[in-house]
């Protein structure tokens, strides 16, 4: 049966836990508030050191609080991120997405910089400015980076935040093994959409979702022990979903047993890891696949893929790798671009001008695959972190719908 205006607009009858105001991917206040008080206080991955091999190699990163920031590797290999912006009139100092810069010299004015923040330059210093104003004066804005858990760069724009052992606490213990060797980089790939960047999290966070995936539904769905894998929350919004077998040959009739798998991973494993607000760690049989998303609006998103792999492989292990990547993730794979198109699809009732409405987070199958615990533990952790409720984030009764429900 159909609704009318009032029904489509009616609570759920689920506790409040279980579905969000759908404004929350759509209201700019909220989005710059989220800017604020999620994205600028976590830690978040801007890179792998791998793609930063040699002395001077840098790359450039829009925060998703909204700073941006270079990337660098310094002459004494240490990795090192700073505000991409000259300290004198406020002009990018890296345009390039990637390059090599022994000086990093701004082309306003030619102040340069080296690969440690500190100001080696200024043009006509002594004449203009005389002793008001040194290179002393002038460094760029450093910005905390660790690296760590397979080798990312995690930077943290907030000068007092915990660690990032403090902020990870137990959430990647089931990787530890997994993750113990050099890794590298041998796949990026970006996508901007048309989304907001919850909606893209939520998607990693459930597998409900998998009915959307040709090629899950026969090498996982179908499989013994798909419905079996457990969700675990753990602090700071991050969840883990327990591992299990992926068949490959039932999607290929007749493929090769195969000959490559990954260090300490269970002979077709697949452990996903979501860290919030927006990074997923996602080991499957073969290849680590890292997403992580940058928000330029509420309904922007970019989404940045890696695909890593051990960095002692043999050219022939490095092969299959790949070809175990491209089946799913690459650009000639299914799972991704479904992924990309479901994720477009979703939030549309305040995106299309219609009226505010419900998006729901209520299945509940003992917190097993299925069950839509991940998306409340992020929900959870969003409303502690904004201070707000998701289920109504703006505090109105504008609907006349917002009730408690036992």
């Amino acid at each position: 049966m159909s609704r009318n205006s009032a029904e489509w607009l009616q609570t759920p009858s689920f506790p409040n836990s279980h579905f969000v105001d759908s404004r929350i991917y759509t209201d700019e206040g909220l989005f710059k508030e989220e800017q604020e008080k999620i994205f600028n206080k976590s830690w978040i991955i801007a890179c792998h050191e791998s793609e930063l091999v040699n002395a001077f190699d840098y790359r450039t990163f829009s925060h998703p609080g909204g700073a941006p920031l270079i990337i660098v590797r310094g002459e004494d290999m240490q990795v090192r991120s700073f505000y991409n912006i000259c300290p004198h009139r406020g002009n990018t100092l890296l345009y390039d997405p990637v390059g090599n810069a022994k000086r990093i010299t701004c082309i306003f004015h030619a102040w340069m910089f080296d690969t440690k923040g500190k100001c080696i330059e200024i043009s006509r210093g002594t004449q203009g400015y005389q002793d008001r104003y040194t290179c002393e004066n002038a460094g760029l804005r450093e910005v905390r980076t660790e690296i760590g858990y397979g080798g990312f760069v995690w930077v943290n724009v907030d000068d007092q935040a915990p660690t990032l052992k403090e902020y990870i606490g137990d959430s990647m213990n089931m990787l530890d093994d997994n993750l113990s060797m050099p890794l590298e980089v041998f796949h990026y790939h970006k996508a901007i959409v048309d989304t907001n960047y919850k909606l893209w999290h939520d998607t990693n966070s459930e597998f409900y979702h998998d009915y959307m995936h040709y090629f899950n539904k026969a090498t996982g769905m179908m499989q013994p022990g798909y419905f079996d894998r457990k969700y675990t929350g753990y602090p700071n919004g991050h969840a883990t979903v327990g591992s299990m077998e992926v068949k490959y040959d039932a999607y290929t009739k007749g493929s090769k047993e195969r000959a490559v798998g990954w260090p300490g991973l269970a002979p077709g494993g697949w452990i996903l890891i979501d860290i919030f607000p927006g990074m997923t760690f996602n080991l499957r049989t073969s290849v680590l696949r890292m997403d992580t998303a940058i928000p330029l609006g509420p309904n922007k998103l970019i989404i940045e893929f890696r695909g890593l792999a051990p960095k002692s492989d043999t050219p022939e292990q490095r092969a299959e790798r790949i070809h175990d990547h491209n089946v799913i993730w690459g650009p000639f794979g299914r799972n991704l671009h479904e992924d990309l198109l479901g994720v477009h699809g979703q939030g549309r009732a305040m995106r299309d001008g219609t009226d505010s409405k419900w998006v729901i987070h209520g299945r509940e199958e003992n917190s097993t695959i299925h069950d839509e615990v991940g998306m409340r533990h992020f929900y959870a952790e969003w409303s502690k972190k904004m201070q707000r409720p998701a289920f109504n984030p703006l505090g109105d009764n504008k609907l006349n719908a917002v009730k408690e429900v036992a």
